[in-house]
């Protein structure tokens, strides 16, 4: 089984309607690390040595948030200028990180029509995503298509809520339990419950 790591970054976590849901779920699933980043760093004051360890121990790293002005919250910003460190995630002797997989979770308040070129936000998601993308591409991890929810505070109303916590439990058992495309997932423009490339098993059955 694959170690699964989730740092969950949502500074507004009583407004939340679906990411807190899903923090619910990744934290209940034996075998996925769950870790709410703003309750351990209310100051920001991120222990590097503990991210690290924290990395060295887990197979696929899933950052879960909320879009914040089209980037992440600033936590995870300082988390990575803090913890990916020359030697450690990158550069010649930086090959810590090297195979694992990265993976962005992301509840967006904006519909999926604004997440287009000639939509309001004028960037597709995962173009606007870029910078996560190449970081993960420089420290040689494998990088796949976000799981993303859009029109998020309107989700619980519509439906769409339900489909999409079952999906983000399903997709993290399937991380864990290594019955994840990730080849696949790699191609994809965005995940969606409806679109995770599963495998009936591992290769190695």
């Amino acid at each position: 089984m694959a170690k699964v790591l989730v740092l969950f970054a949502h500074p507004g976590q009583r407004h939340s309607r679906v990411n807190i849901l899903m923090a619910k779920i990744a934290g209940g699933i034996e075998g996925v690390t769950f870790v709410d980043l703003y309750a351990d760093y209310p100051k920001l004051d991120i222990d590097i040595d503990v991210e690290q360890d924290r990395l060295l121990k887990h197979d696929v790293i899933i950052f879960q948030f909320p879009i914040y002005w089209y980037s992440t919250p600033s936590i995870l910003k300082e988390w990575q200028d803090l913890v990916l460190e020359y030697g450690f995630a990158y550069g010649h002797t930086g090959d810590k990180l090297a195979g694992k997989v990265f993976l962005p979770v992301i509840t967006a308040g904006g519909p999926d029509h604004a997440y287009t070129e000639e939509g309001r936000n004028h960037f597709r998601l995962r173009a606007l995503l870029s910078p996560l993308e190449q970081t993960a591409n420089l420290c040689r991890m494998r990088f796949i298509a976000p799981y993303a929810l859009f029109s998020a505070h309107d989700a619980r109303g519509d439906g769409r809520a339900d489909p999409h916590l079952e999906g983000y439990g399903r997709l993290l058992q399937a991380l864990r339990d290594e019955t994840f495309d990730i080849d696949a997932a790699a191609r994809m423009e965005l995940l969606s419950a409806e679109t995770l490339p599963l495998r009936e098993s591992t290769p190695h059955e």
